[in-house]
């Protein structure tokens, strides 16, 4: 083997490890932005993330949607008794 022969093999494994890291990085970026975020759907979200990765990007895109979307607090959510009260009279 030439130097020439040896080099080309070092571009090629650098190569196909950088694309093995770019994958990996891009594949966990939904579920990292929705833990940091606190997201109540953080483990759908990185699964989501995961499988649009394997799948061609399909819900990959919906994943990372989904890891910036607003999702009310508990509080936003719930009636207290005192709300059903004063709609019934």
């Amino acid at each position: 083997m030439s130097g020439l022969d040896i080099f080309a093999w070092i571009v090629l494994i650098v190569l196909i490890v950088t694309a093995l890291v770019i994958f990996v990085t891009l594949a966990m970026l939904p579920g990292k932005i929705a833990a940091d975020r606190g997201h109540p759907y953080q483990e759908a979200i990185n699964v989501a993330g995961w499988l649009g990765a394997v799948l061609g990007a399909v819900f990959w895109p919906l994943a990372l949607i989904w890891a910036f979307t607003h999702v009310p607090e508990e509080a936003e959510l719930s009636e207290t008794e005192e709300d059903r009260e004063a709609a019934i009279q």
